[in-house]
């Protein structure tokens, strides 16, 4: 019985048939035009594979690479199954196989070295997140996203712009739901401060971390700092006008600490640092706009408000009777949690993600044109010989 909706090829025995056969989809129809001529109705599945997705029907979910972050997408999602989520964790990959069965063992699920196999012995895979490194974003997802997979891929969204912009082109082609992984976007503190922009003008921002051998494939800028530029992005909702930046190499071969000072089309000036060799851990966003002063802790999960004159006259006084204090309600949550599920709301019900892979685009761009504004500031000092002269 050939299924609804593949595309049908008809099979001659006969070569004297010299008239053109039409595009046809009813093998009715068929059998009507062809009556009297010996032949075969074949009918080929489409190349993507499509699902029916119910709530009751869980859907089904790998992670791909497995290091620190690919780990704890495997721990969420099981998490989430256990929960009652309607999700299934059917795999891991990794092309190392003992981390691969390790993690495989320690969350339920399949080992598997390379997303070729995974796919060959399961087509029942629906969703998968990307957390290999960032050089591979592109072949990963690409592989994915061409065998009918959605997918959700970590930050940094490709290693080049034009890599990012082929990711974009292949989810549209192939009809993907495709989501970065900008990760800040589901903290509950920064949905907390949603509500409260008007006009931010000023922003202050400090990414600080302690080293650790990880994600040093990468600048500083791509591995921390692109968190909180993809956040003032979404509070500022202004072109960037100018950039300037400075960043060096402390432990490792790329930029370990960086500032960097963006000036916004509206006129809103953005003061960012981040740092991998810091000997404590800050994650705190702050910015100024008219008659109020908002305080954002990533870590902390926290937000206050600082109001001036009548608008604060609900608030809990300060010290300056003229300015009111507020801390809006946070219903606590692990920022993973809130991604993944968001994510696969968007699979399920085949909407926009909110972090399309438009919006890893445009701050990958921004962060690009940072390194090499660091870059350029480095050559113009002499940063190189500088370094040479100490040694």
């Amino acid at each position: 019985m050939p299924e609804v909706g593949g595309e049908s090829h008809v099979s001659q025995n006969r070569r004297d048939v010299g008239h053109p056969i039409p595009a046809l989809s009813s093998p009715a129809l068929i059998r009507m035009l062809f009556a009297g001529i010996p032949f075969t109705i074949c009918f080929r599945q489409p190349a993507t594979r499509e699902f029916l997705l119910t709530a009751q029907n869980p859907i089904s979910v790998a992670v791909v690479g497995v290091g620190v972050f690919g780990r704890n997408h495997a721990r969420v999602y099981k998490e989430l199954e256990q929960q009652g989520e309607s999700v299934r964790l059917l795999g891991v990959v990794d092309p190392d196989l003992n981390r691969a069965d390790a993690v495989a063992s320690e969350f339920g699920c399949k080992g598997f070295g390379s997303v070729q196999q995974m796919l060959t012995t399961h087509s029942e895979l629906q969703a998968a997140s990307v957390a290999a490194p960032t050089l591979h974003h592109l072949s990963v997802a690409g592989e994915l996203m061409k065998a009918g997979v959605d997918v959700l891929i970590e930050k940094p969204l490709a290693a080049t712009l034009a890599e990012a912009e082929q990711l974009v082109a292949l989810a549209a082609k192939h009809k993907r739901i495709a989501q970065v992984g900008h990760l800040e976007r589901f903290n509950p503190a920064v949905r907390a401060t949603v509500p409260l922009l008007t006009q931010p003008m000023f922003f202050e921002v400090h990414r600080l971390s302690v080293f650790t051998p990880r994600s040093l494939d990468v600048d500083v800028v791509l591995d921390l700092m692109i968190h909180d530029l993809d956040i003032v992005l979404a509070f500022a909702k202004s072109p960037v006008k100018e950039v300037r930046a400075v960043g060096l190499p402390i432990l490792s071969g790329k930029v370990d600490i960086a500032n960097v000072r963006l000036e916004f089309e509206s006129g809103c000036i953005a003061n960012f640092t981040a740092s991998r060799v810091s000997t404590e851990r800050v994650r705190k966003l702050r910015f100024f706009q008219p008659r109020q002063y908002v305080s954002l802790d990533y870590g902390r999960q926290e937000v206050l408000v600082f109001t001036v004159g009548q608008d604060g006259a609900s608030a809990t006084p300060s010290v300056n009777p003229q300015i009111g204090v507020t801390k809006p309600p946070v219903a606590s949550e692990e920022p993973l949690h809130a991604e993944l599920k968001s994510f696969l709301r968007a699979v399920r019900e085949r909407s926009t993600p909110v972090v399309p892979l438009e919006d890893g685009r445009r701050v990958l761009a921004l962060a690009l044109e940072i390194v090499a504004a660091i870059r350029d500031h480095g050559a113009k000092v002499d940063l190189a010989g500088i370094a040479k002269t100490k040694h």
